[in-house]
C-alpha cells in the first residue's frame, strides 16, 4: 500500500516537472526568435540623383527640314432662303399666295507674309418673289468683287492699291398699273447697266483684324451703261450721257469695314463707302451696308440686312432697303 502511494506521487511530480520544463523552453525559444527577426528599413535601396550633362544642339535650317507654311486663309459660304405662303379661297382674313427664293455665295481669301498682304472678297446675291396675280419681283440682286494689295508701313498703317467691281445679274423694274388696273413694269436696270469699276490707291488704317479704313487719295471710277436705250425709261441713266456707254470720274474715296462677333453666335458686319468726285464736291455719294446675323446652329441662321444709299446719279433722295431672312447656310474654311 505504501509502495503504490509513493509510485503515484512520483509519477505526478515527474509529469509536472516535465510540463514546466517544456513551457520554460518554449518561452526561451520565442525570445530568441524575436531577437533574430529582421525588419526592413525605409529607403533601403540606394538611389542616386541623375547627373545632367547639357549639350547644345544645332538645328538644321527650315529649308533642310522641308517645312511648309500656308500663308493663305480662305472662307467660303453658301446660303439659301425660302419663304412660302398659301391661303384657301375662303380665307376670311385675306392673303396672297406667294413664294420667295433667295441665294447667296461668298468667298474671302487673305494672304499675309511679313509686310505684304493681299485680300479678296466675292459676294453673289440673288432673290426672287412671286405673288399670285402679280409680276415677279427681285428681292436682292448684287455682284460685288473687291481686291486689295497692301504694303505695311508701321504697326497699323499700310500703303494699298485696290480694284472693285459691282453690278447685278438680272433686269430691274418699277411697277405700276394702267387705266384698266393691269400691272405694268418699266425697265430701270440690267446687267452692266449700271456696272461700276473702281481703282484706288492710298493709305489704309488697320489697328485690329475686324476693322479697317481705306483713304483713297487717288481714285478713279468707270460707270458702264451698255444698254444705249436705257435712258428712255430711266432718264438719269446713272450719270452716263444718253447714247454713250461709259463715264469716267476722278475722286477722293473713303471705305470703312467692320466685321466682328459682337456676342455669342451673333455677328455684325458693316461697310461704308464715300465717293467724292473732284469735279462735283458739292454732291458726294454715300453708301452704308449693315448685316446682323444670328446663328441658330451650324446650318441655320437668321439675318437682318439694311442699306442706306445716296447717289444723285440714281435718285434725288436718299434710298433705303431692308430685308430679313431665315435660311440654311454652310461655311467651310481652310
Amino acid at each position: 500500500m505504501l509502495f503504490r502511494f509513493l509510485t503515484i506521487a512520483f509519477l505526478i511530480f515527474g509529469s509536472a516537472s516535465l510540463a514546466y520544463s517544456q513551457n520554460t523552453n518554449n518561452e526561451t525559444d520565442t525570445l530568441i526568435l524575436k531577437g533574430l527577426k529582421q525588419y526592413p528599413r525605409r529607403n533601403t535601396l540606394p538611389v542616386r540623383r541623375p547627373v545632367l550633362f547639357p549639350e547644345t544642339v544645332v538645328l538644321s535650317a527650315a529649308a533642310d527640314l522641308d517645312l511648309k507654311v500656308n500663308y493663305w486663309r480662305n472662307l467660303t459660304s453658301f446660303g439659301l432662303n425660302i419663304n412660302q405662303a398659301a391661303f384657301s379661297e375662303n380665307w376670311g382674313a385675306g392673303g396672297v399666295n406667294s413664294l420667295a427664293l433667295g441665294g447667296q455665295f461668298s468667298y474671302k481669301t487673305d494672304y499675309t507674309k511679313e509686310d505684304k498682304n493681299f485680300a479678296s472678297e466675292l459676294i453673289l446675291q440673288y432673290g426672287k418673289l412671286n405673288n399670285k396675280g402679280q409680276l415677279a419681283r427681285k428681292t436682292v440682286d448684287r455682284i460685288f468683287w473687291d481686291n486689295k494689295v497692301a504694303l505695311k508701313l508701321s504697326k497699323s498703317w499700310y500703303f494699298f492699291g485696290s480694284i472693285n467691281f459691282e453690278s447685278q445679274f438680272d433686269m430691274g423694274y418699277s411697277f405700276s398699273r394702267d387705266a384698266l388696273g393691269n400691272e405694268k413694269r418699266t425697265l430701270l436696270s440690267k446687267f452692266m447697266a449700271p456696272g461700276y469699276l473702281t481703282e484706288s490707291f492710298g493709305f489704309e488704317y488697320k489697328p485690329v483684324k475686324h476693322f479697317y479704313l481705306r483713304i483713297g487719295t487717288g481714285t478713279a471710277r468707270q460707270t458702264f451703261v451698255l444698254d444705249r436705250d436705257l435712258h428712255l425709261t430711266n432718264p438719269k441713266n446713272f450719270g452716263v450721257v444718253p447714247g454713250k456707254t461709259f463715264r469716267n470720274e476722278l475722286a477722293f474715296q473713303l471705305v470703312g469695314s467692320y466685321d466682328k462677333d459682337v456676342a455669342k453666335n451673333l455677328n455684325l458686319k458693316g461697310r461704308y463707302s464715300m465717293f467724292a468726285n473732284y469735279e462735283k464736291l458739292s454732291s458726294i455719294d454715300n453708301r452704308l451696308d449693315l448685316t446682323l446675323t444670328a446663328s441658330v446652329n451650324r446650318l441655320i441662321n437668321v439675318s437682318l440686312a439694311g442699306i442706306i444709299l445716296y447717289d444723285d446719279d440714281t435718285a434725288n433722295k436718299i434710298q433705303a432697303s431692308q430685308a430679313m431672312a431665315f435660311g440654311l447656310v454652310y461655311k467651310f474654311a481652310n
